[in-house]
């Protein structure tokens, strides 16, 4: 458990598409303002569509999101650290958040894995050669980052990857 920081503007851009999109254009229309705890719900939905979008477990945990600061809260039980780790992810590598409340508990202790922020002329064989010590395991990168990735030359900087335990 903890809180695993983000970079505020790399990710996927789901607040402003769908129905958080809906949301800010329903709230611009009227001449009252925003419903804070609204704006909240639905980018929490959207955020749970996208986990659910990777073929993620959705079941057993809730996601909150507080637009104030920027920070997804995960609170609940999941199956396995790795789909905890990627949980996570999903919910970090999102444009607009910045933090990520780590509040979930797996029923069995395993090896964490760490996480790695990409950078500009990073490669997945670069990351790999750094992380892992060869430059050749870099589809072990891309598969424990499945199915947020799909495509080992499709990563970009402010990504957040997770870099599984030797």
């Amino acid at each position: 458990m903890g809180l695993f920081a983000f970079i505020k503007e790399a990710g996927e851009k789901l607040f402003g598409t769908g129905e958080a999109k809906a949301a800010q254009e329903a709230a611009a229309k009227t001449p009252t303002p925003v419903n804070i705890e609204s704006a909240n719900v639905t980018a929490a939905k959207a955020i749970q569509n996208y986990i659910a979008k990777n073929n993620l477990p959705t079941d057993g945990y809730e996601v909150k999101f507080d637009a104030a600061s920027g920070t997804v809260i995960v609170q609940g039980n999941i199956d396995t650290q790795a789909n905890k780790e990627k949980v996570l992810l999903c919910c970090g590598n999102v444009a607009g958040v910045e933090a990520v409340q780590d509040q979930l508990y797996v029923p069995s202790a395993e090896p964490e894995a760490r996480f790695y922020t990409v950078v500009k002329g990073d490669t997945l064989s670069k990351i790999a050669k750094e992380m892992l010590g060869n430059a050749n395991a870099y589809m072990t990168i891309f598969e424990a980052n499945k199915p947020m990735l799909n495509h080992p030359d499709k990563i970009y900087p402010g990504q957040v990857l997770r870099i599984p335990p030797k």
